[in-house]
Formats: structure tokens, C-alpha cells, sequence
């Protein structure tokens, strides 16, 4: 099953059934587990899922549908209570190298935005490029706490995608733009557009992700290339912390995808067994950068080229 967030014609945000046929609301079936916000109603779901999963079964397959030029979609985690985020953890036709250690950070979860949502670059004038990252995303079912990879399904409700909308340049590891940081301006964090569940993606290290950027197809790779897969991710993350029901793990990016993102673009993740979502960009200040892929072995460099002009264009 597919559970999204959605609202009809402005009215409240409620839980509902992504399907063929449309959206179907659930709201009423999950009435036993709603919450103050639409963030605590889907960790709600999370918790309760062995129980309600028959009826949301017979919804899914019988229930009425709104259909999809009706309803808006949100993000179905509007705000995560951790967004850990893997640093690379692709080997990129590389194979060959030892495996680079396994890292994570945490991005600030009031970056979330959903489908159809804007992605507002900041205004800054530094010698820094703003890039897209296509990414599977790990929703985990909590508490987790020190879970064996043997175990890992054990802590996976299921999956959605994430753009991991990084800015790029000089520096960008310093004290005082670590990495983090250039990833975590508001809007940074595209989610969605669903939680497809567990059950339905039987294995996540075999999945294909894409991504378009204004009809320009950038990322295009298969989750079996990943340095640590999936149980390991989840091993690693639970060793150190507790993680609960509704926080997420991305799972890195093959960077050999990455290009920049400026004013007017629109971006479309696509990731099998989840589904396309599409958001835009605006920039208040009209940047442009180079067209194209930036790194891996079918780039040309622009990533170089482009911090080069910004980093001269800011010291005019």
C-alpha cells in the first residue's frame, strides 16, 4: 500500500490511499490513532499498522477515490523527528577501491517539502553551486534500538524518496558551512510523494532511481550499487541512536547524476515502487549555472567550472 497525506480544495491535511484509481481517504478507519497534526497522525498509522492493515486493505482495493486533479498531496512525513542522511555511500563504477567508511548526518527535518512544493534558494552570494541528490529513503518503525542487519526488516515500515538539495563550493566543510549545513536550508528536504510499505518492495537494494531536471534526465542508477546496503544503513544507525516510528534514513546518491538546480526548474524523482513526484525551483536572485551532469566519469567538470564563475561573480 501506498499512504499518503492529502487535503481537498484547501481543507484539513488527512491520511488517505495512494491507488490507481485516485486517493482514497482513511481518515475514518485511523480515527483510533489520529493525532494533533498530520505528522502525529501518520507516526499514529506507523504504530498501529498491525491492526488497521486489514481494513486499509479493503480500502485500498474497494474504497471511493478523489481523483488526482482534485486532491493536493503534502509530504507524508511533514516533519520527521530525525532525518539522517548517508554521505555518498554509492561506488559509482568504482568498484574496485575499498569501501569508504560508512558516514551519516543529520538534516534539519523543517527542510520537508512535498509534491508540487517549491524549492526557495537562499541568498547567498557565496561561491557556492545548488545541487539536486536523488535519493531511496528508509521510514522506520520504531523504537529501534540496536538492531542486528539479520534483523533489520525488523525496524522498516517502508520506503519514499527524497531530494537531497545540497549547496555546493568552497568550503563547504568547514566549521562554518560544514556539509550539513549546506543541506539543510529550509525547503532542502523533498519527500514524498508516498510511504509505500515494506511489503511491496521486497528488496531495497534492487530498485531503480531517476531523476529529471527541466526534461534533462541527471540521475539514473540502481540502488544495487550501494557501498553499505540497507541492512547495514539500518545496523549502523540504531547502534548509535534510538530510531522511532516516522524519522528516516536516505540512503545516499550515485553522484555521477548530480547537477545544479536554478530558477524555473521543475525536478521530477521517479523511484520504483514509489512513484514520480515532481517539485520546482525559484531563486530570488536569478542565478544561472551550467546545464548538465557535474561529476562521474560522463561529466565534463561543470561542477569546477561553476564555482569558479560564482566564486568570481561574488567578488565583483
Amino acid at each position: 500500500m501506498k499512504l499518503v497525506l492529502f487535503s481537498v480544495g484547501g481543507g484539513a491535511i488527512t491520511p488517505g490511499l495512494l491507488t490507481a484509481r485516485g486517493v482514497v481517504s482513511i481518515e475514518e478507519a485511523t480515527k483510533s490513532v489520529a493525532g494533533p497534526t498530520p505528522m502525529d497522525t501518520m507516526r499514529g498509522i506507523i504504530d498501529g499498522w498491525d491492526a488497521l492493515k486489514g481494513t486499509l486493505e479493503d480500502l485500498n482495493v474497494h474504497g471511493a477515490a478523489e481523483g488526482m486533479d482534485a486532491v493536493k498531496l503534502h509530504p507524508p512525513l511533514p516533519r520527521p523527528g530525525k532525518m539522517l542522511c548517508c554521505i555518498g555511500n554509492y561506488w559509482e563504477h568504482d568498484a574496485d577501491r575499498e569501501a569508504r567508511p560508512l558516514n551519516m548526518f543529520l538534516k534539519n527535518p523543517d527542510a520537508v517539502i512535498g509534491p508540487g512544493d517549491t524549492v526557495v534558494l537562499p541568498e547567498f552570494t557565496e561561491p557556492w553551486i545548488f545541487m539536486h541528490e536523488a535519493e531511496l529513503a528508509i521510514v522506520i518503525k520504531g523504537p529501534a534500538k540496536n538492531i542486528a542487519k539479520e534483523d533489520w526488516r525488523d525496524a522498516v515500515f517502508g520506503y519514499t524518496s527524497m531530494i537531497d538539495v545540497t549547496a555546493r563550493g568552497e568550503g563547504r566543510f568547514t566549521w562554518r558551512r560544514g556539509s550539513w549545513m549546506g543541506k539543510s536550508f529550509d525547503t532542502f528536504g523533498p519527500l514524498g510523494p508516498c510511504i509505500t510499505t515494506a511489503d511491496e518492495i521486497p528488496d531495497p537494494n534492487n530498485v531503480h532511481v531517476t531523476l529529471t531536471c527541466s526534461g534533462e534526465l541527471r540521475h539514473d542508477y540502481n540502488t544495487s550499487d550501494m557501498e553499505h546496503p540497507v541492512p547495514v544503513l539500518i545496523e549502523y544507525a540504531t547502534m548509535i541512536m534510538t530510531m522511532n516510528s516516522g524519522d528516516t534514513i536516505a540512503c545516499g546518491t550515485n553522484h555521477e547524476g548530480l547537477g545544479a538546480l536554478q530558477d524555473g526548474d521543475n525536478a521530477i524523482i521517479d523511484v520504483e515502487g514509489i512513484g514520480p513526484m515532481e517539485v520546482f525551483v525559484t531563486d530570488p536572485l536569478k542565478r544561472e549555472w551550467e546545464r548538465g551532469v557535474y561529476m562521474g566519469e560522463n561529466s565534463t567538470n561543470l561542477e569546477a567550472v561553476a564555482i569558479a564563475k560564482a566564486k568570481a561573480a561574488a567578488e565583483e
